[in-house]
């Protein structure tokens, strides 16, 4: 029996997913309990045609995202920061910060879970961030820190 799963099914499939399971788990199991709906005809086009709907709307994401990643390379981001004598920041750049000043300077909106910092940046200079654009794709932008 082909049944079209409606929430994500622990070892067996993802929303939208058709999946061939025996007639008793799929009546008994699945359907009873809200998890799919019986594959029929209808049901199984409109389920290959969300499915055809997601994978173009991610292809059109990774695709933004290869451009997008294009963009950061050229971007050379500018942080002024209060720093002591010894030309050590008072505390540290933090991702946050980093995203803020391309949001503020080119207009970039970047998540700051997306930006990898290797190490904490303590001191002014130039530094090479990695950016995560989209799960597959990344990127690098350019950062100097000077002393305010």
């Amino acid at each position: 029996m082909k049944v079209v799963l409606l929430q994500d099914v622990k070892k067996m499939g993802k929303k939208g997913d058709i999946i061939e399971v025996s007639d008793s788990y799929g009546r008994n199991v699945l359907i009873r309990r809200g998890l799919g709906k019986e594959g029929s005809v209808g049901n199984l086009n409109t389920a290959r045609q969300q499915q055809a709907s997601r994978d173009h709307k991610a292809q059109v994401a990774a695709d933004e995202a290869v451009i997008m990643a294009a963009q950061l390379k050229k971007v050379t981001l500018k942080l002024k920061v209060h720093t002591g004598e010894d030309g050590r920041i008072f505390g540290s750049v933090t991702s946050k910060d980093i995203s803020e000043a391309a949001e503020e300077q080119y207009g970039f909106q970047l998540d700051k879970k997306n930006i990898k910092l290797k190490e904490p940046i303590k001191t002014a200079g130039n530094y090479e961030i990695e950016v995560w654009v989209h799960p597959k794709v990344t990127s690098t932008i350019h950062l100097v820190v000077t002393a305010e």
